[in-house]
């Protein structure tokens, strides 16, 4: 039997709709999409993408923390960016967060995401079994 369990930390920007952080489907967890909130705040880190991207990535490890894992358990990770131009940078932090073997991943660019970020992502994990 399919076991359903919602995700939620409040280190992480609450959801600004109708959705959970994240939702965990046996070893399963789907994450929502983060933008770069600052959970405290819930206001955009900065204008500087830079940044907007280092946000993101820190409000994705806090839901895959809460759900009992950690970055390195995401086998798919699919990034909205609001100008492709920005994909390098986006490359580089992304680095900085997880280690080799690399999440299967998208990255796409859009005309606009909530609050006037310039990136968000969004992701799914494989909690370990053991």
């Amino acid at each position: 039997m399919m076991s359903k369990k919602i995700i939620h930390t409040d280190q992480a920007p609450a959801a600004i709709g109708c959705y959970s952080q994240a939702v965990q489907i046996d070893h399963t967890v789907y994450l929502s999409g983060q933008i770069p909130l600052v959970p405290q705040t819930m206001q955009l880190v900065s204008d500087n993408f830079t940044e907007q991207a280092h946000q993101v990535f820190k409000n994705l490890r806090a839901v895959a923390e809460a759900a009992g894992g950690n970055l390195n358990n995401l086998v798919k990770l699919n990034a909205y960016l609001t100008d492709l131009q920005n994909f390098a940078a986006f490359n580089e932090v992304m680095a900085e967060y997880f280690t080799a073997p690399y999440p299967a991943r998208a990255a796409v660019e859009v005309s606009a995401l909530p609050k006037g970020a310039m990136v968000e992502a969004e992701g799914i994990l494989i909690l370990d079994q053991s």
